[in-house]
């Protein structure tokens, strides 16, 4: 079969992406979607491949433009694992990164010039004096001339054959930040604030992130005789909408690829969610196949975007807003009626099911009338976060509560939170392993990694501040469990992948604990991927033990909160809060105080978590509300996955 990614023009589509191919009259970029970011790499790094293998093949060279940051990662292990295995030589590769940070040295491990021998460059063959990097120790006068040169040197080779991008959350490729020129060309540029903030966690603070750096310009990228450019994540969602769908502008530099003759934008399910024939494919198509979901979500999103009641609903609201097609299948009437019980159902006081009631219509079985449960959380705060007003409601309910914290969140702990428990413990028993400890938080290098016994204090943070939390919620400590899953245990934002090992650990709980409900984070947009580890390791654990009998009584339900929150249409379950579990909410979340005040890992969002969180309950309650149904103070959504 086919596996290379070319043109909009000769796409093969049996590498099934979801959607379709050629631009709906919303976008104006050829784009597809895949159900994985892994699938999607593999095949751009097919496409690679293919391209060396025939410059090689005409002995010329092949000239790539490459990109750095998380995108493109799997893209690079996969170009690394055909020269292992499959013998693609990178002899006749010549490469040019895009950016650099500047200043920057090239061993301080967030310098791009790290990050690609890293991931790269240190693997395969490929000759040391065809690698170009900006250079980010350039000083003063220096760097003119240098940028001049970089462009020379790409027109000197033939140009850029191919060029793979990522694109940031103010629609910047390379560092080309709103404002950027189209016919701007390799240069320095000032950072935008909220790049600067999305680098803050790989920095351990803005304060230590670079102002400045070099970049190629719109230009140089735009000269390239093929672009792909890579978007994974829900995060991303509509920055990629903006982008496909947008009039181009200097305020969204990405849109300039709309220009681009051979321009593929490579996606996967979350960044694509929010184009216009993902999100709402009844106003690209009126003849769209209405099943269920489609139906729930379309009766939905007319009535929020309406501001009107479910019930209030009318033939004209469906035809006007392209649902004719809906309503030749039934008169709004009965659609109406039908979307507000559904809906109705979901809500439920009871998350473990409620005793001795009829459970026909709703969302949780009511027996056995006491469950045991497990709680998988991916850092030691994302229970409170997600779900704390359903934790709380599933122990005052009198079910047997389990909380697994997957990983020790050690690397969210700051140095100078971690010092301040080192000097505290130095001054109530000072001892050589406390100075030793004070030694290495206060002489650790801008570009260094915790020592194990650093990371063994931060870890024991997060561990105390867990414990804080479940006690004040009136859970036991027997049923507070730390698996330190090991994929995570590197003392850097770059994580292990998922092993067995890790696995492993998820089985031993799950069959100690025997679960009838299991909850997980299904909130995937964290900027470091470890919710989506962390919720593999979950999956594989259920296939591994789907054969086992206590299973078949085992019910998945995923939260969020972190960082999204489920569409109305997708919640099953929702568990309303009053403003007193609201605020026990709120307390519990504050028992995580290293998190509190500036929290490393905030992604795009700037609010700490409890107030995101709160917001987004809130939020939820009130979409309820408009739809028609009852007022509560908040709400907590979750979906049910059907795993067997």
């Amino acid at each position: 079969m086919k596996t290379t990614l070319l043109s909009k023009k000769s796409f093969d589509i049996s590498y099934k992406p979801v959607g379709q191919f050629e631009e709906t009259r919303f976008e104006k970029i050829h784009n597809v979607i895949f159900d994985s970011s892994s699938q999607a790499s593999i095949i751009v790094a097919q496409e690679i491949a293919e391209l060396i293998r025939k410059k090689q093949q005409q002995n010329l060279p092949c000239v790539l433009g490459l990109a750095t940051g998380s995108s493109p990662i799997r893209v690079y292990e996969e170009l690394v694992r055909m020269h292992k295995e499959e013998q693609l030589s990178f002899s006749n590769v010549i490469t040019f990164n895009l950016d650099e940070y500047l200043p920057m040295e090239k061993d301080n491990r967030q310098s791009y010039w790290y990050f690609m021998h890293e991931n790269l460059f240190n693997h395969v063959d490929i000759p040391s004096e065809n690698i170009n990097i900006p250079d980010g120790t350039l000083l003063g006068d220096d760097i003119i001339p240098y940028c001049l040169n970089y462009e020379q040197k790409i027109k000197d080779v033939g140009g850029l054959d191919f060029q793979l991008l990522g694109i940031g959350r103010t629609g910047h490729v390379g560092f080309n930040e709103p404002g950027s020129h189209y016919n701007s060309g390799t240069r320095v540029i000032t950072l935008d604030h909220i790049t600067r903030v999305d680098a803050a966690p790989a920095f351990l603070g803005i304060d230590n992130v670079p102002r400045r750096a070099i970049t190629m310009g719109i230009s140089t990228v735009h000269n390239a005789r093929r672009i792909v450019l890579l978007g994974w994540g829900q995060n991303k969602a509509d920055i990629i909408k903006k982008t496909v769908e947008g009039e181009i502008s200097s305020e969204v530099p990405a849109t300039y690829l709309q220009k681009h003759h051979n321009c593929t934008f490579v996606l996967d399910n979350g960044a694509g969610s929010k184009l216009t024939r993902n999100k709402t494919p009844w106003l690209v198509d009126e003849s769209c196949e209405w099943n269920e979901i489609l139906t729930a979500k379309a009766v939905l999103w007319l009535s929020i975007t309406l501001n009107k009641s479910i019930l209030s609903l009318t033939d004209k609201d469906y035809n006007d807003n392209g649902m004719s097609g809906l309503l030749a299948q039934q008169d709004s009437y009965d659609l109406n009626i039908k979307m507000f019980n559904s809906l109705q159902h979901t809500i439920t006081g009871w998350p473990g099911g409620k005793p001795k009631a009829d459970d026909t219509s709703r969302p949780e079985r009511a027996q056995p009338e006491k469950k045991r449960v497990i709680i998988f959380s991916p850092h030691p705060d994302d229970d409170v976060i997600s779900m704390g007003g359903t934790f709380d409601r599933l122990i005052e309910q009198g079910h047997d509560v389990h909380v697994a914290y997957q990983t020790s969140g050690n690397i969210a702990v700051t140095d100078t939170e971690a010092l301040k428990f080192a000097e505290v413990l130095d001054n109530v028993n000072s001892s050589k392993k406390s100075k030793d400890l004070i030694s290495a938080i206060t002489t650790k290098t801008e570009s260094g990694i915790d020592t194990l016994e650093v990371r063994k204090l931060k870890g024991s943070i997060r561990r105390g501040e867990s414990f804080a939390a479940t006690r004040y919620l009136g859970l036991p400590d027997t049923n507070v469990h730390f698996l330190d899953l090991p994929f995570y245990e590197t003392g850097t934002i770059k994580k292990n992948n998922l092993t067995q090992d890790d696995v492993a650990l998820m089985i031993d709980i799950i069959k100690k604990v025997k679960p009838h409900q299991i909850y997980a984070a299904g909130d995937l947009a964290d900027p470091h991927g470890t919710h989506s580890v962390c919720l593999d390791a979950v999956f594989a654990a259920l296939n591994d033990l789907k054969n086992e009998k206590f299973m078949e009584d085992c019910w998945v339900w995923l939260y969020r909160g972190a960082w999204h929150e489920w569409d109305i249409h997708e919640i099953e379950m929702a568990v309303p809060m009053s403003p007193t579990q609201v605020l026990k909410k709120r307390n519990a979340i504050f028992c995580h105080q290293s998190q509190k005040d500036g929290v490393m890992f905030q992604g795009d969002d700037t609010r700490e978590f409890w107030m995101r969180a709160e917001e987004r309950n809130k939020n939820t309650a009130e979409k309820y509300r408009k739809l028609g149904l009852a007022e509560y103070a908040a709400i907590e959504g979750f979906v049910r996955h059907r795993y067997i």
